[in-house]
C-alpha cells in the first residue's frame, strides 16, 4: 500500500522549488531588461514627462542602469529594500512602494473578502433552493450586475453618493492633517474606504454567487449528497459540511487570481476615486516615465501573483484531499 503521507512532501518540496525558480526569473527579467534597451533610454524615458533631471541625475540614473555590474549585488539590494529613487517623486523607490501598499491591502482586502464571504453563502442558498422564484429572481439580477464594468459603477457612486448627495468624500484614502484620536481616525478611513469599496463588491461579488452557485447545483446532484440525506442527517450539515465544501474550489480558484492581480486590478477603481494605492502609483508613474517606480511595482506584483498561486496549490490539498492522492 502506497503511503501518501510519505510520497506528499518531495512533491511539496519540487512545488516550492518549481516557483523558487520561477520567481528567480522574474527577478533577472527585471534585472536584465532594462539594461538590454537600446539607446539611451534614460533621456527617453524623461525626455516627454513632466521630470527635469539635472546632469548629475542622470548620470547617476545611467550609471545605474547601465553600468552597475552584477546580479548578486541587485539581489543583496532588493532584499536590503534599495529599490532605486524616483526622480519624478524626489523619494526611495520602497518608501512609496510601501507607502501605498497598505491601502491596496485595505481596500481589495476586504473587498475581496466581503465579495467571497457574501457571494459564497447567497450563492449556496440559492442553489439549495433551485428554481425558487427567489433563486431565478437572483441569478438573473447577478447576471446582469455582472456585466456592468466596474469603471462605470464607480462613476455612478462617485456621481451619485459623492457629488451629487455629498454623503461620502470624492477622493483620498483619509482626511489630510486632521488631529484627531484613534477611534476618529478609523472612522474617517472607513468613510473615504466606502464608495470604492462599494464598486469593487458589486464588482466581484456577482461573479462569486454565480460560480458558488454553479458548482452547487453540480455538487447536489452527486450520490454522497442522496446518501447523506437517507442517513437523515441536517439539512444544513448536509449543505455546507458535504456539498458547500466540495463547491469550494473554484471559488478559492477566483478569490486567489482576483487577489493576485490586486495591483493592477486596483488601478482603475483607484484613479476613479483618487485612491493612493499602487495602482495609482503605478498610474503615475507610468504618466512620468518613472522606470525605477514602475519596475518596483511590476516586480512586486508579479512575485505576488506567483506566491498566491503557490498558496492556492496548498489550499487544494486542505479543502479536497482527494487532491493529494490523485497526484
Amino acid at each position: 500500500m502506497i503511503d501518501h503521507a510519505t510520497h506528499s512532501v518531495p512533491r511539496r518540496l519540487g512545488l516550492i522549488i518549481t516557483f523558487g525558480l520561477a520567481a528567480l526569473a522574474m527577478i533577472y527579467l527585471s534585472y536584465s531588461l532594462p539594461r538590454l534597451l537600446p539607446g539611451d533610454f534614460v533621456t527617453a524615458m524623461y525626455s516627454s514627462s513632466h521630470v527635469t533631471l539635472t546632469a548629475e541625475q542622470e548620470a547617476e540614473l545611467r550609471a545605474y542602469y547601465t553600468e552597475e555590474p552584477g546580479f548578486g549585488r541587485y539581489l543583496l539590494k532588493l532584499a536590503s529594500l534599495d529599490w532605486g529613487y524616483s526622480y519624478a517623486f524626489l523619494t526611495p523607490v520602497s518608501a512609496l512602494f510601501f507607502g501605498a501598499l497598505p491601502w491596496t491591502l485595505l481596500l481589495l482586502g476586504t473587498a475581496h473578502v466581503i465579495s467571497m464571504l457574501v457571494g459564497f453563502v447567497t450563492g449556496v442558498e440559492a442553489a439549495w433552493r433551485r428554481d425558487s422564484h427567489l433563486e431565478k429572481s437572483m441569478v438573473g439580477g447577478m447576471t446582469v450586475l455582472e456585466g456592468v464594468p466596474e469603471i462605470s459603477t464607480g462613476v455612478i457612486l462617485l456621481v451619485v453618493f459623492a457629488l451629487h448627495l455629498g454623503w461620502f468624500p470624492a477622493a483620498g484614502a483619509e482626511t489630510a492633517y486632521a488631529e484627531v484620536s484613534l477611534l476618529a481616525r478609523l472612522a474617517d478611513v472607513g468613510h473615504h474606504l466606502a464608495l470604492p469599496l462599494a464598486t469593487l463588491v458589486l464588482a466581484y461579488f456577482p461573479g462569486n454567487f454565480l460560480l458558488t452557485r454553479n458548482s452547487m447545483v453540480m455538487v447536489i446532484k452527486q450520490s454522497y449528497i442522496t446518501t447523506a440525506r437517507a442517513k437523515g442527517l441536517p439539512a444544513r450539515r448536509i449543505r455546507y459540511a458535504h456539498a458547500a465544501r466540495n463547491a469550494l474550489l473554484p471559488l478559492v480558484t477566483r478569490f486567489g487570481l482576483r487577489l493576485a492581480f490586486m495591483i493592477t486590478g486596483a488601478l482603475v477603481v483607484e484613479r476613479i476615486h483618487s485612491y493612493p494605492g499602487l495602482g495609482t502609483l503605478l498610474y503615475n508613474a507610468i504618466q512620468a516615465r518613472d522606470l525605477p517606480v514602475i519596475q518596483a511595482v511590476v516586480l512586486a506584483s508579479s512575485l505576488m501573483v506567483l506566491t498566491i498561486i503557490l498558496g492556492l496549490e496548498m489550499i487544494y490539498r486542505i479543502i479536497d484531499p482527494r487532491i493529494e492522492h490523485a497526484r
